[in-house]
């Protein structure tokens, strides 16, 4: 399975991708993801050039948190088409830090009763294809399993 980092590359010169977002995600999917944080603590991920929440420009990449707090979960029957193979699935919000990251929470069951997204549960993040069209998506996955 390609990471799809030398296609994005390939595309960001044309205006198809956003490069310095593009980058974040080859850095998650390599483990070393990061956020951009401004000297009062505020996080944010690229592509940023001032803070969001204070409007500092020093913006300074750290490591983004081994892993995340599920905060929210919800199932997804009816998809854009971007994820139509995909469906069902769970999209998820997950706390790492100083950041929330927003991913497809796989290794549960979307056709569960939802007790295997628990919310609080801990999980990694990385990087994996969509089913419908290979493009890549962050992705969590719970403690322990293996695939992250």
């Amino acid at each position: 399975m390609s990471d799809g980092s030398e296609e994005r590359k390939a595309n960001a010169g044309h205006g198809k991708k956003n490069a310095s977002y593009d980058e974040w995600l080859d850095a998650l999917g390599a483990g070393t993801g990061y956020a951009l944080c401004c000297p009062d603590g505020h996080g944010s991920l690229p592509p940023r050039r001032v803070c969001p929440e204070c409007g500092s420009s020093e913006l300074d990449r750290e490591p983004l948190e081994e892993t995340g707090t599920v905060e929210t979960t919800s199932t997804v029957h009816v998809p854009s088409p971007g994820f139509a193979d995909d469906a069902p699935y769970v999209s998820a919000i997950a706390d790492f830090g100083p950041v929330r990251l927003t991913g497809v929470f796989r290794g549960v069951d979307p056709d569960g009763d939802g007790t295997d997204a628990d919310l609080g549960e801990d999980v990694r993040a990385g990087v994996e294809e969509r089913e419908t069209d290979g493009n890549p998506l962050v992705v969590f996955r719970p403690i322990g399993d293996e695939n992250v």
